[in-house]
């Protein structure tokens, strides 16, 4: 059974370029529902962490140099189906080969600073929520605390 609930980030270069809102109403239009929501500035650490599974790649360091550059906005997002929803809405990580009206062909300025992170399994969702989230960070539809399994 597929997961209700994915996680995103909104990366330094579309926050600062003031693209938080107009991503926000996307995800909201495409009928996702915010349960988490926080902006931050990660650590240098917290990114090794978050991306190391990539830390064997040659991007590896610009890439965690770049997710450190600025503040972040964390959500947990909830939907049927929502991994796959998610990676529909936001498009390829190549915002040139991304379809047109999907976040990254809009707002992305590059491969590299391509606006948004989107988990690309439940399970990685499940383990992403949870590095970033404590379960009383989390909340229902009707706005009680506290979403406590996923």
């Amino acid at each position: 059974m597929k997961s209700n609930y994915t996680f995103t980030i909104i990366k330094p270069g579309a926050v600062s370029n003031e693209h938080i809102g107009p991503i926000l109403a996307m995800i909201n239009k495409a009928g996702f529902h915010i349960t988490a929501m926080k902006l931050i500035r990660l650590s240098v650490r917290q990114a090794q962490v978050f991306y190391e599974v990539h830390k064997d790649r040659p991007f590896y360091g610009e890439l965690v140099e770049f997710m450190t550059s600025g503040p972040v906005v964390v959500a947990i997002l909830e939907k049927a189906n929502a991994v796959e929803e998610y990676r529909k809405l936001i498009g390829a990580t190549d915002p040139s080969k991304a379809e047109d009206g999907t976040i990254r062909k809009m707002f992305a300025e590059s491969i590299q600073k391509n606006a948004v992170h989107g988990s690309d399994s439940d399970e990685n969702a499940k383990q992403e929520m949870n590095f970033f989230f404590a379960r009383t960070e989390r909340f229902n539809r009707d706005g009680s605390c506290c979403v406590m399994e996923y």
